[in-house]
């Protein structure tokens, strides 16, 4: 059911979540020593007892038990898990490699290629405003790719894959909190295997580096489930159109990072590409408010 107007707790929830998500970097930066890889791994098996452990206090893993056993809700939850795998893997990288103005270009563009997603898959009208907001994307990509000689390829796979994973996510017959434990539940025999395969090996960052690491490694577990979480919460006592200008949030405070924390260079394509995003989501942004009156 769509929510039809805004609770104060539902805000309270997403603008936390989305404020958490901005504050992401900081955290993977202190990780930017260990391989992308290993980090994504330790962030999918440290996921499980967190979102495990929420959804018994809710009573509600009862939820799992059913998708577990229905092979069509499993093979969904596969393909979310995969998507979200290479979205993370993608993001984890970006930072790594001082690439993080990449990073919150993809989230920029996101928005609107979720409308073009669901204008393609789903039948959605298009209005002309959207059209016109999607083409300042694509100006901005055109721009970046001139002057990189190729395409800016992570800020591509950051929008396509969370674009997708989106859409996809919609298709699972149960709630966002289950669906979350779902896909990190599908992706922890991988997981396992690759950090046994390291410890084996003598290649693994957990306990072999510092404490601080390890405790890190730990810990992004939480980072990884709470906003998620909370996010899940605070969307279903709110306005999609009030989600929608949210969103905005998280690349805002990722795009600040990367230039006044991490000190990432602003070349002039950046310097376009970046207003040429921001009046498409403008453009975005008052289509939404029309549509909503």
């Amino acid at each position: 059911m769509t929510q039809n107007d805004d609770s104060p707790r539902g805000l309270a929830f997403a603008i936390t979540a989305y404020v958490l998500w901005g504050g992401l970097p900081l955290y993977l930066k202190a990780l930017s020593h260990v391989p992308a890889i290993e980090v994504v791994a330790h962030r999918i098996l440290w996921s499980v007892p967190v979102a495990a452990l929420i959804l018994a206090v809710l009573g509600r893993t009862n939820d799992i038990r059913i998708a577990l056993r229905s092979p069509k809700m499993l093979a969904m939850g596969m393909l979310t898990a995969v998507l979200i795998s290479i979205n993370w893997l993608t993001y984890v990288y970006a930072i790594a490699t001082d690439r993080t103005l990449d990073g919150a270009l993809g989230y920029y563009i996101n928005p609107l290629f979720s409308v073009f997603l669901g204008y393609v898959f789903l039948g959605e009208r298009m209005r002309p405003l959207q059209w016109v907001a999607v083409g300042f994307a694509v100006c901005a990509v055109l721009v970046l790719t001139y002057e990189l000689g190729s395409l800016p390829w992570i800020s591509l796979v950051l929008t396509i894959s969370w674009g997708f994973y989106a859409m996809f996510k919609r298709s699972l017959p149960i709630g966002p909190n289950q669906g979350f434990l779902l896909e990190v539940l599908v992706l922890s025999p991988i997981a396992i295997a690759y950090l046994a395969f390291l410890a084996i090996n003598g290649t693994q960052s957990f306990t072999s580096v510092s404490w601080t690491t390890t405790f890190l490694l730990m810990g992004s577990g939480i980072i990884t489930a709470v906003p998620l979480i909370i996010y899940a919460n605070g969307a279903k006592l709110l306005r999609l159109s009030t989600i929608a200008m949210l969103q905005y949030i998280a690349p805002t405070f990722i795009f600040l990072t990367a230039v006044f924390i991490f000190d990432e260079p602003m070349g002039w394509e950046r310097k376009v590409a970046f207003p040429l995003i921001w009046m498409g989501l403008v453009i975005y942004s008052i289509s939404l408010f029309r549509k909503s009156k």
